[in-house]
C-alpha cells in the first residue's frame, strides 16, 4: 500500500475519533446531563479541555494533513525530487507527532480526572459540590459510590465519559505513532516504495 493512502486511511479514522472526544467534553460540563447550578459544581478537569482542545481540536490538524498527503497518483511522483512527496511525509511527522501529545494530554487529564472522581453533593443540604473520592478507591468499592446524593447517577456519567476519553485517546496516540512511522518509510522510500524501487 502507498504511503500516502495509508495516510489517508489514518485521516479518515481520526476525524470521528476528534468528533467523539469534542463531544464527550461537552456533555462533561452537564452533570449527568442537567445544567450545574453553578460552575464549581463541575469537575475541575472538565475545565482543562483535555477532549477538546487534547484529543479534538489539536487531532483535527493532523488528520486533514493527513487527508491531503494523497493527492495524486503515487506512482506519477516517484524518481521526481522536485514533487515534494518526500517533504510532505516528513511533514506528515511533525503533524503527528503534534496529534500525539494533544491525545497525550487529554490521556492524562482523564486518569486524573478517574482518580479524583466526580464533584458532587454529599448530603442534601450541601451547597458546594466537593470531591469525596480523592485517592481512586471508588473504582474498586462501588459501596463508596453512596457519599455522593447528587446530581443523580454524576459516578457513572463522570466514569462513563473520561472513560471513553481515555480509550479514545490511547487509540489516537496508537494511529499517530503508525503515521511517524509510515512518514519515516514514505520519507525515505517516496509516497510509494514499489515504485521508487524501479
Amino acid at each position: 500500500m502507498c504511503s500516502g493512502n495509508f495516510a489517508k486511511c489514518l485521516g479518515i479514522t481520526l476525524i470521528p475519533l476528534a468528533i467523539i472526544c469534542i463531544l464527550c467534553n461537552i456533555l462533561l460540563f452537564f452533570p449527568s446531563g442537567k445544567v450545574a447550578d453553578n460552575s464549581d459544581d463541575i469537575t475541575d478537569e472538565v475545565f482543562y479541555l483535555g477532549g477538546i482542545l487534547g484529543s479534538g481540536v489539536l487531532m483535527i490538524f493532523p488528520a486533514l494533513v493527513f487527508l491531503g498527503l494523497k493527492n495524486n497518483d503515487c506512482c506519477g511522483c516517484c524518481g521526481n525530487e522536485s514533487c515534494g512527496k518526500r517533504f510532505a511525509m516528513f511533514g506528515s511527522i511533525i503533524f503527528a507527532a503534534l496529534g500525539a501529545v494533544g491525545a497525550g494530554y487529554s490521556v492524562i487529564m482523564s486518569c486524573v480526572a478517574l482518580n479524583h472522581g466526580p464533584k458532587c453533593f454529599t448530603t442534601d443540604n450541601s451547597v458546594n459540590a466537593t470531591y469525596p473520592f480523592m485517592d481512586g478507591d471508588y473504582l474498586s468499592n462501588r459501596t463508596l459510590w453512596d457519599q455522593c446524593v447528587g446530581p443523580s447517577n454524576i459516578i457513572t456519567w463522570h466514569l462513563t465519559l473520561f472513560s471513553i476519553l481515555l480509550i479514545t485517546g490511547i487509540v489516537q496516540i496508537g494511529l499517530c505513532a503508525f503515521q511517524i512511522i509510515n512518514g519515516l518509510i514514505g520519507t525515505i522510500c517516496g509516497d510509494c516504495c514499489g515504485c521508487c524501487a524501479d
